[in-house]
């Protein structure tokens, strides 16, 4: 039940992805704020791929009055050699300053899923130093996620291991709720973490109980993820929240959902259901007993050989 806050305060800790909308990059901006989100996940590919240019991709963001929750997705820099390394710093590089430029304090990047890349975890923390190194002059976060299809990291247990391997002071941990329940990994592991050092946490729900190849994994992350209510991972993602609440995060929570029938969809229904979603989880999720997830109102319902810190 909504107390004092309006809709906006309410929901303030929480954003939606460009991804999940239809449309051009106005029209996403537009439908969010009609309901209520004050900020925003944008993608690179909002910028890159706006017709004006990726300038007035940035100008349509600031108009709008949206914070950037963050930018993404830095892919496959870590382990790499030669050529290879230089053209991913290039890439960073790039996505530094179109971050940077849209006034977004973090970037994402996540475990290099290449053949190519080196699985030597010294490797690895050395070049994620140098990413967090790159950012620093931006005043950008660098916030590293651990993909459940990582080929050397792949649980946020083993991201957070490097990421104190690497020992810088902005480079971070990016939780997202798919990858973490795609890799069955505890959320007991949870405890293990610094409130502070944690940049990001992206949430989604699924149509699914579990994946068991690579290739289903692919295909649910982009096909099945619902708001956080809508799926079967109601129950976890409750867990979820209320442990990184209890460990003091007091960060963005980001609705990272891939979903080809919300694609389909008129952008103000869609922004509606993720509006319910925050409401449910700011309202009854983080500040009242938490409800059985069927009481939600919607239309429908590898380790690193170091030692863990």
């Amino acid at each position: 039940m909504m107390r004092s806050r309006s809709v906006a305060e309410a929901i303030s800790a929480f954003g939606m992805d460009t991804i999940t909308l239809a449309g051009p990059l106005e029209a996403k901006l537009e439908a969010m704020q009609a309901v209520g989100f004050t900020q925003v996940m944008l993608k690179a590919n909002d910028l890159v791929g706006h017709p004006q240019g990726w300038q007035a991709a940035v100008k349509a963001v600031q108009a709008s009055g949206l914070r950037g929750t963050g930018f993404q997705v830095l892919r496959d820099f870590e382990g790499l050699s030669g050529h290879l390394h230089q053209y991913k710093v290039d890439i960073a590089k790039a996505m530094l300053e179109m971050c940077a430029a849209l006034g977004c304090k973090v970037l994402l990047a996540c475990s290099s899923t290449s053949v190519h890349a080196s699985q030597d975890v010294d490797h690895l923390a050395r070049d994620l130093r140098k990413l967090a190194m790159l950012a620093i002059p931006y005043g950008i976060k660098i916030a590293y996620e651990g993909l459940s299809w990582g080929r050397t990291v792949n649980e946020f247990t083993t991201a957070w291991e490097l990421i104190n391997r690497a020992d810088c002071p902005n480079l971070g941990l990016g939780l997202d709720s798919f990858h973490l329940f795609a890799a069955n990994t505890s959320l007991e592991e949870i405890d293990y973490l610094q409130p502070d050092k944690i940049f990001l946490v992206q949430l989604a729900d699924f149509m699914w109980q579990e994946t068991k190849t690579f290739e289903e994994r692919m295909t649910t992350a982009r096909t099945f993820r619902v708001f956080p209510g809508e799926g079967v991972h109601s129950p976890q993602l409750v867990e979820l929240l209320r442990k990184l609440h209890a460990l003091g995060y007091a960060g963005d929570y980001s609705f990272e959902v891939f979903n080809d029938d919300y694609l389909q969809m008129p952008l103000p229904m869609v922004a509606e259901r993720a509006r319910r979603s925050a409401l449910w989880l700011s309202e009854d999720v983080l500040r009242l007993p938490v409800p059985l997830p069927n009481r939600m109102k919607l239309k429908n319902r590898g380790t690193l050989t170091s030692s863990p810190p």
